[in-house]
């Protein structure tokens, strides 16, 4: 994983009606996914259980109107799991939600980096 820029950063957790949650991790899983074809794989490049990454993704799964992720059983030819529309339009709008949101509050986290010794 790579390493936080120095200073002060930002970090967005959406909290969305009925409950569910989409912050940091979740989309980060979703983009790990989408790269590695595997909820396994994706689970493993950020240290994370296949049980914990699997319930992150139920967790979306559930709380949304459409699934984020469908996979495919495993088996002589190999499973997989890929984003569907909906898991990629959490990450756009999640990232385009962050973007805004760090542009707006740049002034105080630059405020707030100088009471740094």
């Amino acid at each position: 994983m790579s390493q936080p820029p120095p200073g002060a950063v930002l970090s967005l957790r959406i909290d969305l009606p009925g409950g569910l949650r989409i912050g940091p991790g979740k989309v980060r899983l979703l983009e790990e996914i989408a790269a590695r074809g595997s909820i396994s794989a994706a689970g493993r490049s950020l240290r994370m259980s296949y049980r914990r990454a699997w319930e992150l993704v139920e967790t979306l799964n559930a709380g949304l109107a459409a699934p984020v992720v469908e996979t495919a059983a495993g088996g002589a030819g190999g499973g997989g799991a890929r984003l569907t529309p909906a898991g990629e339009a959490v990450i756009r709008h999640y990232r385009a939600v962050e973007r805004a949101a760090g542009a707006a509050a740049a002034p105080e986290l630059d405020a707030l980096r100088r009471l740094m010794p």
